[in-house]
């Protein structure tokens, strides 16, 4: 799959930037990735809303291949081939990816910070004492500047 191509495909959803990532591309819109366009096929974002239309179509999530393992990505699942086809229904189940992509970027958002727990020294057990400031340095004395006279 090629840039004009995905431009084209998703002509019905609207405007999307693709760029460049791992062995394909990342589609996205109003800054959200909802999509891969990799070697293996085009993949959506899903969550647990859209995981059901996706299995209900036959599709399988995002698998690659590691020296030990089979890892799989629940949440970007393989285009029904049908959609490629159909434009309109393609173009509704970008919005489900892009809602689902919306979705869980507001579960990502950062939690407050913990106070920080004193530091335990490993000689006495006890907490540690912070350092102590550094002791001012006076300034560097300065040469006074020489003028010269005025014959």
């Amino acid at each position: 799959m090629d840039r004009d191509f995905l431009i084209d495909l998703f002509a019905d959803f609207g405007p999307v930037t693709i760029r460049r990532m791992f062995s394909g591309f990342g589609i996205s819109a109003d800054g959200t990735n909802f999509a891969l366009a990799l070697r293996a096929g085009l993949y959506l974002r899903a969550d647990e809303q859209t995981i059901p239309q996706f299995e209900a179509e036959g599709s399988q999530p995002f698998q690659y291949q590691t020296r030990t393992k089979t890892v799989t990505v629940n949440s970007y699942w393989q285009l029904p081939a049908r959609l490629f086809d159909d434009s309109e229904d393609l173009a509704a189940w970008a919005r489900a990816a892009l809602a689902a992509a919306q979705r869980a970027a507001l579960r990502k958002r950062p939690k407050a910070r913990k106070a920080a727990k004193p530091k335990v020294t490993k000689a006495a057990g006890k907490p540690a004492v912070g350092r102590k400031p550094a002791a001012k340095r006076p300034a560097p004395k300065r040469k006074p500047a020489k003028h010269k006279a005025k014959a």
